[in-house]
């Protein structure tokens, strides 16, 4: 009997023993291939990571957290200053934008603006910087947003930097940068105040047109009455076009015949016009006079 009970405590006790439970130790080689559990990646370094290769981020982490410190800097109402990332990138070699050797860039953009006004601006811009041969390759148009995609053949991607200051002429400016491929950039841009970077004209001051091959855009917000004079070298065949604040076509004025001088009275609600010939602006051999005056 005794025995049985002494059996019967040494079965109880094993029951309620503690069970060893094995311990995981992670050694710092194991942290450095599991990041995402030690830490996660701030918005600032998702977006870094977009423009440098995985290969040259982890070569100069260091370098780069240094440059990118204090992160709070790089951030603008809780969104990345994207131009000021790409900026700082530049500035300490690490946006490398050329090809081995030319190829196709195709660059899309994206704004809640006026598409007309939009495509205008962006045209100009493009212009501005050097890009004069692209075709469009897609535009996309819903309830909130307009897309604009352009294809061209480059030797090296648009700098982000570069680009921004000339629609910052237009009052637009770049809201966000994303680099799918080193060869295919999506721009969103903001063009709540945007306007055409172009002259305008004032009351009873004379302006001149210069000999362009392409047509002439000014501001005619002010004034209410306008006369253009041709030289006698210029065979001038008219083509004057009015436009609202959101480039929308108010106006066409034609004249099939060799003009030295018209009276315009600008339209109500005309922001823009843009003069141009009906066959070719070689029809224009010297420049053309501008007499604004009135006001409205």
């Amino acid at each position: 009997m005794v025995r049985f009970f002494t059996v019967f405590l040494f079965i109880l006790g094993s029951l309620f023993a503690e069970t060893p439970v094995k311990k995981t130790v992670v050694t710092p080689d194991i942290k450095a291939d599991i990041p995402h559990i030690m830490e996660a990646e701030s918005l600032l370094v998702q977006k870094i990571k977009t423009f440098v290769s995985e290969e040259e981020y982890i070569k100069n982490k260091d370098f780069i957290k240094l440059i990118f410190s204090p992160e709070f800097e790089y951030y603008r109402q809780e969104r990345v200053d994207v131009v000021k990332v790409v900026a700082t990138l530049k500035e300490n070699g690490l946006l490398n934008l050329f090809f081995d050797k030319p190829q196709e860039l195709k660059l899309s953009f994206k704004t809640s603006g006026s598409p007309l006004f939009f495509v205008k601006i962006m045209g100009d811009t493009l212009r501005n910087i050097g890009y004069y041969r692209y075709v469009t390759a897609e535009s996309n148009l819903d309830a909130s947003e307009f897309t604009w995609t352009i294809v061209l053949n480059a030797e090296y991607a648009t700098d982000p930097l570069i680009l921004q200051e000339e629609l910052a002429k237009s009052g637009c400016s770049i809201i966000d940068v994303v680099k799918i491929k080193a060869e295919e950039w999506k721009y969103s841009i903001n063009m709540s105040e945007a306007h055409l970077n172009i002259s305008s004209l004032v009351s009873g001051e004379e302006f001149m047109l210069k000999r362009s091959l392409y047509a002439h855009w000014l501001n005619i917000a002010t004034i209410q009455n306008l006369s253009i004079n041709s030289s006698f070298r210029d065979d001038w065949y008219p083509q004057i076009s009015y436009y609202d604040q959101q480039l929308h076509l108010l106006e066409v004025l034609q004249k099939d015949k060799k003009t030295r001088n018209i009276l315009l009275v600008m339209p109500k609600g005309a922001r823009y016009i843009k003069i141009s010939d009906m066959y070719t602006l070689k029809n224009v051999k010297d420049n053309l006079i501008l007499k604004p005056s009135g006001s409205r």
